[in-house]
């Protein structure tokens, strides 16, 4: 397979990995990041011509290695580098580039570069947006709108945060212990983005984000093994393969997003749902509930539900109103909407986002949850209005559609009205 989006979804999801072993091997983020998208160059040029690799991560280590080296001997001016131990990590450089990562501890590139990224001497929005720039290579606009910040806002926060690491010349070495527990709540937050990243992915970035999602697993079972006994992190990989479980539901063969409410839920994933349910019932048996946590029972309520009219909303609501107490945001209020909208009425739900306006002015989902509220309020006028602001926002084909749909269906009501 060598056509052009193959390759382009091989080049994405072996990103992290490639520049994870190319940052052990030259020591700088600005040289491991250079040298990754010279071997994405020779892959465009290779790969249609003489067919992929057997295992494109690894071609792309060597090639990059490779072209990192001859950079830095004409930056040298032809003189002699210093020893391949200074610029290297030997031990296992050769042999293992052509087999997976063996995923044990800290021989995982990727979370190593998780945990270099997640640095103390940053401010915590700039280790999750510099992990999620040099990890994931995600554009500064997909960071931004994952923050609800500004394009230019986020871009020179990514820019001082890499200047910073080069000035306080951090080490590109396994933190030890103490160092990977101080900066745990910062990866973790990083391995749940990236899973949003792969799982809210549609249309023809389906193919080429959807490994994130998968990714994002695996190293939070990696993480796992590092600390067993903290229940966040059972928490957050329960929530994400509870999440992950209905993906095959999640659209129809046209692209179509549907609904949670309009799922067939034959279609769930029952294995990776019992798994989910199983580590969260251990991660609440350490009776220290934390926001991941809390998001899994609420994810869990969903998944247990054999029917959309059999979900415990009041008991989702209560879950949420933890939630907000735990860590207070707009979005967290506005997904509580959902459920008080469910429990107490749409009025109800409307009254609670009014004050959310302003802080979610630019927040795709606020106008979509304005807009359902209204139309079953019956107030027509004012949710095609919102219906409208929010397909100006849509980030993605799927969410534009969806929303469309509505606008076309109030159209048709005023029409028949007017009659």
């Amino acid at each position: 397979m060598s056509d052009p989006a193959w390759i382009d979804a091989a080049l994405t999801s072996a990103r992290p990995q490639a520049v994870g072993a190319l940052l052990r091997y030259f020591r700088d983020l600005d040289t491991a990041e250079e040298a990754f998208q010279d071997a994405c160059l020779r892959a465009l040029k290779n790969w249609p011509v003489n067919g992929p690799p057997r295992d494109p991560a690894a071609w792309l280590i060597m090639v990059g290695r490779n072209s990192g080296i001859d950079a830095a001997r004409r930056r040298s001016k032809q003189q002699a580098l210093p020893s391949d131990e200074a610029i290297s990590d030997l031990d296992d450089v050769e042999a293992p580039l052509a087999e997976r990562l063996d995923g044990a501890d800290y021989r995982d590139d990727i979370l190593r570069l998780l945990f270099i990224c997640c640095h103390p001497d940053l401010p915590a929005v700039q280790q999750v947006a510099v992990a999620l720039r040099i990890v994931c290579g995600l554009s500064v606009a997909q960071i931004a709108r994952a923050f609800l910040v500004g394009e230019s806002a986020m871009e020179q926060r990514i820019t001082r945060a890499k200047a910073r690491i080069g000035q306080a010349k951090v080490a590109f070495e396994t933190p030890g212990p103490a160092e990977r527990a101080e900066r745990l709540a910062a990866v973790a937050a990083v391995v749940y983005l990236i899973f949003n990243e792969g799982y809210s992915s549609t249309g023809e970035e389906a193919d080429r984000k959807a490994p994130f999602a998968e990714e994002a697993i695996r190293l939070a079972r990696l993480l796992l093994r590092l600390f067993p006994a903290e229940p966040e992190i059972m928490g957050l990989t329960a929530l994400m393969l509870l999440q992950h479980a209905r993906a095959p539901a999640r659209f129809a063969p046209c692209g179509e997003l549907i609904l949670l409410a309009d799922q067939d839920r034959t279609l769930w994933n029952r294995a990776l749902i019992a798994e989910g349910l199983a580590l969260l019932d251990k991660a609440l048996r350490h009776a220290a509930p934390g926001p991941y946590q809390v998001q899994a029972a609420i994810a869990a309520l969903h998944d247990r539900a054999p029917r959309a009219q059999d979900t415990d909303w009041r008991e989702i609501d209560a879950l949420y109103a933890t939630l907000e107490r735990m860590t207070p945001s707009p979005v967290v209020t506005l997904n509580r909407a959902v459920a008080v909208s469910k429990v107490a009425g749409p009025q109800a739900a409307l009254d609670m986002i009014e004050p959310l306006a302003k802080p979610l002015g630019g927040y795709f989902y606020f106008y979509g949850a304005k807009g359902g509220f209204l139309m079953q309020l019956g107030r027509g006028r004012e949710a095609y209005e919102a219906f409208d602001r929010a397909i100006a926002l849509a980030g993605t084909a799927a969410e534009a559609a969806h929303i469309r749909l509505h606008l076309d269906r109030l159209a048709k009501d005023a029409e028949a009205g007017a009659r």
